[in-house]
């Protein structure tokens, strides 16, 4: 069990290893019964045991709302039917937990979400993100949680998102900030805002579904139309493929074709949630996709319980994935073989991961190795 998983992200991670065959009691046995060489692994698996006995019926939530999503490509489905299928989906999982569609490892509490949300924006403060003075765009804004939060620190933010249901959640939950503005996007890209609208541009836990859907090097294409020089995006998790080196040479690919710096390169600086940190810069002077000449132009450019056929996908069936929009999944520990599968990593809108068949929107990987940016890294415990 790695360092920094919290009990809270490993039932998370269970619910969604075990949709169904083996309920909470079952899995709080697995947990009393798994030994470990670290003594902290093996009191953490005791309060997940615990946890698991006192309250079934949060693991029957999560497992409930992770199902709600379901992350299959079909081999001749279209980009826009994924998009239409993950819309309901999260409608759907809206509908059983608000919190936890969001952040399954929530449990879908209002209490936790709101500290892993509180713990992203105190960190976007240090990295200058933030002022009241600046217009911010958030990409997947989900239920509204950073809207809400981020409200009082910008001039105005506007929050986008393919499920309905999840607008009509954050409406009600910023009723009352006059600066918060919600708009439905088919998803596709941002045709909706002007060239130069945003100085910021926030996507928590969004990328993963463009990456599914074949649109993340769109929307890199449209980040850097919509943003203001000098401009700033924060990307946090940008995919669920398990490969750091491969999500870091996707990032710097995309964001060198249009004229973005990496100044925070997949770091993981966050207590409340495992996501991967990305922060991107574009700087005066650097024209727009479709500016000028022709030669002008920019380029557009768990510890898991389960068999291990659940361990796997393919490119039509895509297995569970594990960061998430606030997910805080962490580390687990040496549990039976014929219960555990590899690790994955959570997903707060109840992932699956991404096969690394499916590359890079279809793009060839560069093979380079990206080294993590030191800076702002949280201090060891």
């Amino acid at each position: 069990m790695a360092d920094g998983a919290g009990v809270e992200a490993v039932i998370a991670r269970l619910a969604l290893r075990f949709e169904t065959g083996i309920d909470a009691a079952e899995l709080a046995k697995i947990a009393q019964n798994t030994h470990s060489a670290d003594p902290r692994n093996t009191a953490k698996l005791q309060r997940i045991a615990d946890l698991l006995r006192r309250r079934p019926e949060i693991f029957a939530t999560l497992r409930k709302t992770g199902g709600a999503v379901r992350h299959e490509r079909g081999e001749d489905e279209t980009d826009d039917a994924v998009v239409k299928r993950l819309a309901a989906g999260f409608d759907a999982a809206a509908a059983i937990s608000p919190a936890a569609s969001v952040q399954l490892s929530s449990l879908g509490n209002e209490e936790k979400l709101s500290a892993a949300t509180a713990e992203i924006v105190a960190w976007l403060e240090r990295r200058g993100f933030t002022g009241t003075d600046r217009d911010i765009l958030d990409i997947g804004c989900g239920i509204g949680r950073f809207e809400q939060a981020l409200s009082a620190l910008s001039r105005r933010i506007v929050g986008s998102d393919i499920s309905p249901a999840m607008i009509s959640i954050a409406r009600r939950r910023c009723a009352g900030l006059g600066n918060v503005e919600f708009r439905p996007t088919r998803g596709f890209d941002l045709a909706d805002f002007c060239d130069a609208s945003f100085d910021r541009v926030l996507a928590v836990d969004s990328f993963p579904y463009l990456v599914l859907a074949g649109l993340a090097e769109r929307h890199f294409v449209e980040i850097a139309r919509v943003l203001k020089r000098p401009g700033m995006a924060a990307l946090l998790n940008y995919s669920y493929r398990g490969s750091p080196a491969l999500d870091r040479a996707d990032v710097h690919n995309f964001a060198n074709a249009n004229g973005m710096q990496v100044l925070v390169d997949g770091e993981k600086p966050f207590r409340h949630w495992d996501g991967d940190a990305f922060l991107l810069t574009i700087s005066i002077g650097t024209l727009r996709p479709n500016a000028g000449s022709d030669a002008e132009r920019e380029k557009p450019l768990f510890d898991s319980m389960k068999e291990n056929k659940m361990a796997s996908g393919s490119k039509k069936h895509i297995g569970r994935g594990s960061h998430g929009k606030g997910a805080g999944a962490g580390a687990m520990t040496d549990l039976p073989k014929d219960k555990i599968g590899e690790n994955a990593v959570l997903s707060n809108r109840d992932k699956k991961q991404h096969t690394k068949e499916r590359g890079l929107d279809g793009n060839r990987v560069k093979s380079e190795q990206y080294q993590d940016h030191s800076a702002d890294r949280r201090p060891e415990d």
